[in-house]
């Protein structure tokens, strides 16, 4: 364990620098001040003792718009003054507040960027929130289908992808990819954003998961920096600041600031939370003031980490291994992907073991791996702690083998025939799972997280999608869009699922 010893988190590192308090900082001068409430939320900063010390807490600063704190839909004053220190901070031409997540930012850049019934290319592995996109507005996406690696993760898009369909394929309004993905992968955005500028087409990345690259040496550039037009990025996924909340950038003058503004009100609540609003600006300052230190910090308590762990003999750091396969540009390491050798353990096995015998929350669950996230933020005792139950599991492992369905070798394919928001709209019955080949869905089928669709609404239900879904209940996995008609648990013995009623391909 003395290799683990100084891997302390950010709060034992030396004291922070003295900020500039913010919007944090005016909300409490209100909340100490003799202003009276007669305005929403119906609260009044006076929430009653028995919701608890922490909603109280919160509630004291929890206010509207009112006299001096700006309107997020129009911001003129603290608010702009904080979606500009983000711009800047993240190197964007203009930066938008999000208080709906990435999946407003994802739903608003994708209206902004093409018109209604454009044709889009998409990369099959993006967020359900993309496909929503997709159908509110009505679009026709084509879809790139990325490598599968090592453990099944989804390799980068390449940029020959890209240029490829986009030369069979003028019509192209614009380009979505997901970089980093939920594991880390790295697609060559800069090569990416060439490849659409000069087909004319706008490039949309969804970030979500690496608001905080570009902050110190050894770290993937953010793509914001790269030349995409649009960026989601969300700030609580891996940075200090409250669930919800995000960032959707801006670059160039393919897509204008008023038609990102407009769809941003659209997307969001009318009355945007001042506590996310406030963790954001904090978030930012922080960034601004320490990012680098921080994170430099950060990427030396990996080294010690993945040192340690390298010493496993049962058990496999895939994110050690994946940056040298397929094509990705980079690899967040802050992704740490943990999966048996040979045939150990299932993912969701090891998954349960660390939840009930280590109390080690992980991520995600896929069938071959679990998840980690890792930020400055974990404490040294949360590292070696993951790092002590993962050097016994793996002890426990030695001389075992289960049986065990290998991972997928490709992305599975389907045929579109319904358009997505016919689909969706279509009548609909459902069905055995079992005998639902040749129709089709009326659904989404995905695991959870992180919510990327095995099969969308309008598309046909194959046999190899069935049996997938069946081996992902069998292993206990979180599927969504099947059911069980007794309700409860879903057994993979007794499945349903919705097709559009009367329709067969």
């Amino acid at each position: 364990m003395n290799d683990m010893d100084d891997m302390g988190g950010a709060k034992k590192t030396e004291p922070q620098k003295e900020m500039d308090s913010g919007l944090i900082g005016r909300l409490e001068l209100y909340r100490d001040s003799d202003y009276y409430p007669f305005h929403m939320p119906g609260h009044k900063r006076n929430m009653p003792p028995e919701a608890g010390a922490a909603l109280c807490a919160a509630a004291g600063v929890d206010i509207t718009e009112i006299d001096g704190f700006d309107d997020l839909h129009q911001p003129e004053g603290i608010l702009m003054s904080a979606e500009r220190r983000a711009s800047e901070v993240f190197g964007a031409d203009e930066t938008f507040f999000l208080v709906n997540g990435s999946t407003a930012g994802i739903l608003t850049a994708v209206s902004a960027a093409v018109p209604k019934g454009s044709r889009v290319l998409v990369a099959r592995n993006c967020h359900r929130s993309v496909y929503h996109a997709v159908c509110l507005r009505e679009l026709d996406p084509v879809f790139l289908y990325p490598g599968l690696l090592e453990g099944g993760v989804a390799d980068a898009i390449a940029p020959q992808q890209v240029e490829e369909a986009l030369t069979r394929d003028p019509d192209i309004r614009a380009v979505v990819i997901t970089s980093p993905t939920y594991d880390g992968v790295v697609s060559d955005v800069e090569a990416i954003a060439e490849t659409a500028h000069r087909a004319g087409a706008v490039l949309i990345v969804d970030s979500a998961h690496g608001a905080h690259f570009g902050f110190a040496p050894g770290q993937p550039e953010s793509p914001v920096r790269l030349g995409a037009d649009l960026v989601v990025q969300s700030l609580h996924k891996t940075l200090p600041s409250l669930t919800q909340t995000a960032l959707l950038h801006r670059n160039g003058n393919r897509v204008s600031a008023e038609t990102v503004r407009r769809y941003e009100r659209m997307y969001q609540t009318s009355s945007p939370s001042y506590l996310l609003m406030a963790g954001m600006d904090f978030c930012v300052r922080l960034l601004q003031e320490q990012g680098r230190e921080l994170f430099s910090d950060f990427e030396k308590r990996l080294d010690r980490l993945y040192n340690r762990l390298s010493g496993l003999r049962n058990l496999r750091i895939l994110s050690a291994e994946l940056p040298k396969q397929g094509c990705m540009k980079a690899f967040d390491r802050g992704k740490l992907l943990i999966a048996a050798q040979n045939e150990k353990i299932t993912g969701n096995l090891l998954y349960k073991e660390l939840l009930n015998r280590y109390h080690l929350q992980m991520e995600m669950v896929c069938d071959t791996c679990v998840t980690a996230i890792l930020t400055p933020w974990d404490t040294g005792e949360g590292f070696r702690r993951l790092a002590e139950a993962l050097e016994e599991i793996d002890m426990g492992l030695a001389g075992k083998e289960m049986p065990r369905e290998g991972p997928l070798k490709s992305w599975p394919r389907t045929a579109a025939i319904l358009p997505l928001h016919e689909a969706l709209e279509a009548p609909k019955a459902a069905v055995d799972l079992s005998e639902a080949a040749g129709k089709i869905s009326a659904t989404y089928v995905n695991l959870y997280p992180p919510g990327i669709p095995l099969i969308i609404p309008g598309e046909v239900i194959t046999e190899e999608i069935i049996k997938l879904i069946n081996k992902y209940v069998r292993q206990g996995l979180n599927v969504q869009g099947v059911e069980s008609p007794g309700g409860g648990g879903v057994s993979a013995r007794e499945l349903t699922i919705e097709i559009i009623k009367g329709r067969r391909n």
